[in-house]
């Protein structure tokens, strides 16, 4: 058993951990001072055994929480056959999923990876193949599309892209849900607009009403690409299977990760046939994208994803937000949400960072986002008496760092 060390506002403490000299990891993380070594549903345990409930859900990659036996079966039954071959050959499982994700998106060719920013390197290089002569992509300040040279030079921030100049060229950047400022940042080199239909990690940022229908049709109007970056939204997070089917729009690509394979390293690029068809052989490939364990936690994952479950995601959404803004918390500015990714928004009176360290102290697993954000992301199968516990602890939490000030 170890000391139990109180966690402080995240990022107020040394990555370097002087309490551990031999530590060969790259300082590229500032880690809370926890480690968890079991989960089962929506918790977590550390090892002092310490119970935390899992509000993050690995930052929207967990939706079935830990350790759940339908999924826990598939990937058991698949590693007793078989861990990896190479895309040289057929793999009935990529065809199995590809035609799932084709089916409910409502496009034609699937590309599998191992993450989200090469889900994103794989929509830069369809984009700029099918575009010709044609390779500027237009994305919205705020976004966040990966940290890969591409995908981070498509990052409109320049907190992600500080110390790593020069930036792939070829990216424009619009304000996010501005029409007249993505049609003003148009020009003859354009081949697409890249954007996420709702910002994560800006602090669950929602777009306007119309907004990305009109971008649908700006789009069709110039023939250029549309490109919705589902990496975090996808999956059945905001109580669809796809966040632009809120808005009854079809993208030309969508990329998922996260929430794909409930925690194995799974990415796709997901086009419609115009795109899809100037791609020959050795255009593009990845060595383990579409590895047998991933794709048969995905494949389980997809089938498990029902109406009745996307119902039941947005109703818990609902009433987590409904509960929160009912505590009538002067501290809170707002709280925005679709589905169960939510974003609480404190004024100057209260840290976010401070709300998820104490949270943490106290047995509850969030994370920050954008400006004073909370962001919230708990499992597609949490319970209501679950959602009572973290609102329980929530408000117990405001309440000690209200004392505390």
């Amino acid at each position: 058993m170890t000391p139990q060390k109180k966690v402080q506002e995240h990022g107020s403490f040394n990555p370097h951990n002087a309490d551990d000299e031999h530590d060969y990891l790259l300082k590229n993380y500032a880690r809370f001072p926890v480690e968890f070594i079991r989960g089962e549903g929506a918790y977590l345990y550390d090892n002092d055994g310490k119970e935390y409930l899992d509000f993050l859900s690995g930052i929207a990659v967990t939706g079935f929480g830990h350790n759940h036996p339908e999924i826990k079966s598939a990937v058991d039954n698949q590693l007793n056959q078989l861990w990896h071959v190479s895309n040289l050959f057929e793999s009935g499982g990529q065809k199995t999923l590809a035609s799932k994700l084709a089916e409910r998106s409502g496009l034609d060719y699937v590309f599998f990876c191992n993450s989200g920013s090469e889900a994103n390197e794989a929509a830069i290089k369809l984009t700029r193949k099918w575009g010709k002569e044609r390779s500027h992509i237009i994305t919205a300040i705020g976004g966040f599309h990966g940290r890969t040279m591409g995908s981070l030079s498509a990052t409109a921030q320049f907190k992600v892209w500080n110390g790593f100049f020069p930036l792939t060229p070829g990216f424009i950047y619009a304000q996010y849900g501005d029409m007249d400022s993505i049609e003003n940042s148009y020009g003859k080199d354009v081949a697409a607009v890249m954007i996420e239909p709702i910002q994560g990690e800006n602090g669950i940022i929602l777009p306007p009403d119309n907004f990305l229908k009109n971008l649908r049709d700006f789009c069709d109007e110039k023939n250029i690409l549309l490109i919705f970056d589902e990496i975090q939204t996808g999956i059945g997070r905001t109580g669809k299977f796809f966040a632009f089917e809120h808005d009854n729009v079809k993208p030309d690509i969508v990329t998922l990760a996260k929430g794909i394979a409930n925690g194995l390293p799974l990415g796709a690029a997901i086009c419609s046939k115009k795109v899809g068809d100037v791609i020959k052989p050795g255009d593009h490939g990845s060595t383990f994208g579409g590895n047998p364990l991933a794709i048969s936690s995905a494949n389980k994952v997809v089938d498990l994803i029902d109406e009745k479950l996307l119902q039941h995601i947005s109703d818990a959404g609902e009433k987590i937000v409904q509960s929160i803004i009912s505590l009538n918390e002067n501290s809170i500015k707002e709280v925005r949400a679709k589905g169960l990714m939510i974003g609480v928004e404190f004024n100057e009176k209260v840290s976010a960072k401070s709300v998820s360290a104490e949270l943490l102290n106290n047995g509850v697993i969030t994370c920050t986002a954008g400006e004073n954000v909370l962001r919230l992301l708990p499992p597609y199968i949490i319970t209501e008496l679950e959602i009572i516990k973290f609102l329980h602890k929530f408000a117990e939490v405001l309440s000690i760092i209200k004392l505390g000030r």
